[in-house]
């Protein structure tokens, strides 16, 4: 550690997900700085139920921890490699977007390393210090004071409130924890996947392959009206860069939530080599068959409002198609719920939950350097990584953007420009043009900026 444990940290960090750990790193390489990064879990972990082979990345290697803020970081990816000694097999491997198992394994190879992260240390509460002006945080059996203090806890399953009488079943369960309980689908003769992200076409791809010709019923589901592919152009990915965060932020909060709603197809989309993948493979095993030969349903614009277990232990699901209003009934005996991840209000806030900032839906509202606002009571900086889908839009999930949400909250806490960060980002400029009756820009002057 940077100063003694009984000095107040400059910043503490709740949580080391991808997020915090990219903040940690950046963190590491300025010397005046004293951070601790606390985790309840044992070691670094992501996503371990989803590591499935052949699952990658949907975004390049330079999405790693400090690539795009400061590509001479030693924490970076290709110095990784380089301490791996993978360097030239990645290099012939012509690969831009990493294996899922690989980009974990160097998240641990970080985490393991860096000197401000400490793991098994579990953090109870958060206090304020009116006093002090510190935050007084309990971790472990210790009590650590902070100036600032940042909560990368990242998001939990969501369980469609459907499935809330299934909770206790044995083959109904989230597909966070595919690979852990996937033993439990044998002897399963009808197997349901809900829900069309890339979760879910992972989860379908693999029954495909690994329950292929035993005779296994394979049905996929999902009320979104089509097995979309995410969108990938590359004008289309500038919504995920810095300009377009600027932009969305200064919207109207009831424009920001009908956005989010509407963009799905930019962040909870399969990606389109994971659907290929499973027409090949559909195709393929039906050589010399017609189509419908397989025992594989791919249902789009189908919800299900209820699902309930019969006396054997069969689930039976309620359904409706979108379109048509037709409802119908499904037996399955086992459901794999890949339906996404939700952002919870962490309990360890409670002691300060008053001097928070709320809007109208009871969110916090949360500053353009993702700092929450709060009471002015209350002058220590609290920032949320991944917690602000509401006010910062598309790329709040996106590890393409983390490094530079790292930035700007590393900046604001040391009160300086640690990393300078472009201007601008992006070919397209998102907020309206100028009035017709606004004064032109001067010849050769700057261009507008993207707010």
């Amino acid at each position: 550690m940077k100063q003694p444990p009984t000095a107040p940290y400059d910043l503490l960090g709740v949580g080391i997900g991808p997020f915090n750990l990219s903040l940690a790193a950046l963190c590491d390489q300025v010397p005046d700085l004293s951070t601790l990064f606390c985790e309840a879990r044992a070691e670094f972990r992501w996503h371990p139920g989803l590591l499935v082979d052949g699952a990658r990345m949907q975004v390049p290697f330079l999405a790693d921890l400090v690539s795009l803020v400061d590509p001479t970081n030693p924490w970076s990816f290709l110095n990784y490699l380089r301490h791996q000694q993978r360097l030239f097999p990645f290099y012939f491997s012509e690969r831009f977007h990493l294996p899922r198992r690989e980009y974990e394994h160097y998240c641990r190879w970080a985490a393991e390393r860096l000197p401000n992260c400490r793991f098994g240390v579990p953090v109870g509460s958060v206090h304020w210090d009116t006093a002090e002006r510190l935050f007084r945080v309990t971790a472990g059996s210790r009590e650590f004071a902070a100036r600032n203090v940042v909560l990368g806890i990242g998001t939990e399953p969501y369980r469609p409130t459907a499935f809330a009488a299934l909770a206790d079943h044995p083959r109904v369960w989230h597909c966070a924890r595919y690979l852990d309980r996937r033993s439990t689908l044998d002897g399963a003769r009808d197997v349901t996947v809900l829900g069309s992200g890339q979760s879910g076409a992972e989860v379908f791809l693999d029954l495909l392959r690994t329950r292929a010709g035993d005779g296994t019923r394979l049905r996929w589901l999902t009320r979104t009206r089509a097995f979309a592919p995410m969108e990938y152009s590359k004008l289309g990915l500038e919504h995920f860069t810095p300009d377009y965060t600027r932009y969305f932020h200064d919207l109207p909060a009831v424009v920001r939530d009908r956005l989010v709603g509407e963009q799905w197809q930019l962040y909870k989309a399969a990606s389109a080599e994971t659907l290929a993948e499973i027409h090949d493979h559909l195709y393929r095993s039906t050589v010399g068959r017609p189509v419908g030969a397989e025992p594989v349903e791919i249902l789009p614009g189908t919800a299900v409002t209820a699902a309930t277990a019969d006396p054997a232990g069969s689930v039976e699901l309620r359904c409706r198609h979108t379109d048509s209003g037709t409802e119908t009934v499904i037996r399955t005996d086992a459901v794999v719920l890949a339906t996404g991840y939700r952002a919870v209000r962490p309990a360890v806030l409670d002691p300060i939950a008053h001097l928070i900032d709320r809007d109208e839906q009871g969110r916090h509202r949360v500053g353009l350097d993702h700092r929450v606002v709060t009471r002015p009571a209350l002058t220590g900086g609290l920032y949320v990584q991944n917690a602000e889908l509401h006010t910062h839009g598309v790329g709040t999930p996106d590890l393409g953007l983390g490094a530079h949400r790292a930035a700007v909250i590393l900046n604001a806490v040391a009160g300086r420009t640690v990393h300078p960060l472009p201007a601008r980002t992006a070919w397209t400029s998102f907020a309206p043009l100028p009035p017709a009756d606004a004064p032109a820009p001067a010849a050769g002057g700057a261009p507008a900026r993207v707010r």
